[in-house]
């Protein structure tokens, strides 16, 4: 079985029992909901990937966060009908206090952004871990919100 394995950081927005989530377009969580975030580049450092990425597929400058977590999930993702890939997905959250700029609700995918398809606010307490990537599931459970 082919490995798959991603580091990333991530953004957790919350007001009022709602949290900012991206519509993903492609990769082990195509069609799910999932943080906004992605890739840290080479060199670069995990508060400037989250900067870069959340301007990229949500269109806000974060001006005010701080770190929350940092964890992986293991899974395995049906790539092809003939391909399963076992994926191991690490995360470094930062929960987000601050923000400038207005929510993109839609966005193109390009080669830039490779993934999201626009970000909203949903209620966390409306959430199914079907919709959900499992990266999603592991920071919402570790913040205290039950999903079923």
């Amino acid at each position: 079985m082919k490995e798959y394995k991603q580091l990333g950081a991530y953004g957790i927005v919350i007001k009022e029992d709602k949290i900012l989530l991206i519509k993903k377009f492609g990769g082990p969580y195509g069609g799910k909901l999932d943080l906004p975030g992605g890739t840290i580049e080479f060199c670069e450092r995990p508060s400037e990937a989250l900067k870069r990425e959340l301007l990229e597929e949500v269109g806000i400058e974060v001006v005010d966060y701080e770190l929350f977590d940092a964890d992986s999930v293991s899974f395995e993702w049906q790539y092809k009908e003939d391909e399963l890939i076992k994926v191991h997905h690490t995360g470094i959250f930062f929960r987000i206090n601050n923000f400038n700029n207005v929510i993109k609700r839609e966005v193109e995918v390009d080669e830039i952004n490779d993934d999201s398809q626009g970000a909203e606010f949903y209620n966390i307490n409306e959430l199914s871990k079907e919709n959900l990537s499992q990266i999603a599931i592991l920071q919402l459970e570790k913040l205290g919100y039950s999903i079923n």
